[in-house]
């Protein structure tokens, strides 16, 4: 089905084209009411002699309703469809029309000082808390964030984002050193006793389960003990063997000297040496890390986390009434009633909007502009040329009416003078 300029016109367009129409109407009745008011008095003049001046008059106004008429037909299409020089002035010239029209707009509009001393008038930091500090605004702001979070969250390919976390994980935990940086750290808690916190609560976790596992030293030992070996005994060794761990772990609890505390002292400052200066221990840690790391299990358990972090994340932003998007709104609001109150920041943010505004203006203000030269070049002429007329073209029939009135006039002024000072005219 071929489309007519009325389904392809806006409601405003068509607006535009019915004023137009009525406009070309009352411009034409003006050039045909000066027409017959022309054959009237051309014919009657012979008789009625002041009827020569409203031949004059006549046809002073045809002669610029027409002129006005040509000029004004002359900027959109051919007059009568002739061929005539410097005519169809907008179709035949739309690319060069876009190309100044682009240049007019990158020179006058897209230029730093314009755009900073607009901006530097304009409380715009106390204009965007005013508004962000109401609820539904910050309600309103909240959900399309959380529209793009989500957005962002889906088009994230997984295999992309473990492979990501993978390779960081490697950069910044697989590929340093962990000897000498392990060993030092690990210096600094024994030469400040702060693991003895950590070997209390070790002790008092075994000693708690001694107590609560006794029978878990029944045939422990005994059940090693050679079969001949009366059952008495063997209940005897069992007991004797919990007793004494009992024994040891409450003595280990209440001596803070015990030898077993200072063994575990001991061991540690020679681990934090050996990681510091002994290859051997340093290689078995690097070894240990890298198989760690390697493993199936832990890859799993990564992309395990990340699943579990991204559904909850999706869900919580699906949510308005979410801990997430409360707290959200929240700070958006704490955000505006800031920009409304806090002067320093106002100026801080209106600088750096300006700052940005400028910059982004001075580097690609001729890519903005060219947004003007393209879409013209892309334009049909035919098309540009109804865009240029619906908008343009009404005023320019208040010339052609304009002109016929002029023209009237002028030529009634001619002959007046005319008549007055050349006799027998």
């Amino acid at each position: 089905m071929p489309r007519t300029p009325t389904t392809l016109l806006s409601l405003a367009d068509q607006e535009r084209r019915r004023a137009l129409r009525r406009m070309k109407a009352v411009a034409l009745g003006a050039l045909v009411f000066m027409a017959v008011a022309f054959v009237i008095a051309f014919a009657l003049q012979e008789r009625v002699g002041w009827l020569a001046y409203v031949r004059a008059a006549a046809e002073g106004g045809m002669v610029g309703a027409l002129a006005d008429w040509f000029a004004v037909t002359a900027l959109f299409r051919r007059p009568l469809g002739l061929p005539i020089p410097h005519t169809a002035i907008i179709p035949s010239r739309k690319d060069e029309i876009g190309r100044t029209l682009g240049e007019f707009v990158e020179t006058n509009f897209l230029a730093g000082d314009v755009v900073r001393t607009k901006l530097s008038s304009t409380p715009i930091a106390r204009r965007a808390g005013e508004w962000l500090r109401e609820p539904e605004h910050a309600e309103r702001v909240a959900g399309e964030g959380a529209t793009v979070a989500t957005a962002v969250l889906d088009a994230l390919s997984d295999d992309d984002v473990r492979d990501l976390i993978s390779d960081l994980a490697r950069e910044h935990l697989l590929s340093p050193e962990w000897g000498t940086p392990a060993g030092a750290w690990l210096q600094k808690i024994v030469e400040t006793d702060a693991h003895h916190g950590a070997v209390d609560l070790a002790v008092d976790s075994i000693a708690t389960w001694l107590h609560a596992n006794a029978s878990a030293f029944t045939g422990l030992i005994s059940r090693r003990l050679p079969s001949w070996v009366p059952k008495l005994a063997h209940r005897f060794v069992d007991d004797t063997a919990y007793n004494e761990a009992v024994k040891f772990v409450h003595a280990v609890q209440a001596d803070p000297r015990h030898p077993a505390r200072l063994a575990i002292d001991g061991y540690l400052s020679r681990l934090a040496d050996n990681l510091q200066h002994d290859p051997v221990t340093r290689a078995r840690l690097e070894n240990a890390k890298a198989s760690l790391f390697d493993s199936p299990r832990v890859g799993a358990l990564a992309a395990e986390a990340w699943n579990t972090a991204k559904n909850g994340l999706l869900a919580a932003l699906a949510d308005p009434e979410s801990g997430l998007r409360r707290r959200s709104v929240q700070a958006l609001q704490e955000v505006g009633q800031r920009l409304t109150t806090d002067t320093a920041l106002q100026h801080r943010v209106d600088t750096w909007v300006s700052d940005a505004a400028v910059f982004l203006v001075e580097r690609y203000r001729h890519d903005i502009a060219s947004i003007i030269t393209d879409t013209v070049e892309r334009w049909d002429p035919a098309e540009t040329t109804e865009k240029i007329e619906l908008m343009v073209g009404r005023d320019l029939q208040y010339i052609r009416l304009n002109g016929t009135v002029v023209g009237a006039l002028a030529g009634l002024v001619i002959f007046t003078i005319a008549h007055a000072l050349i006799p027998g005219v």
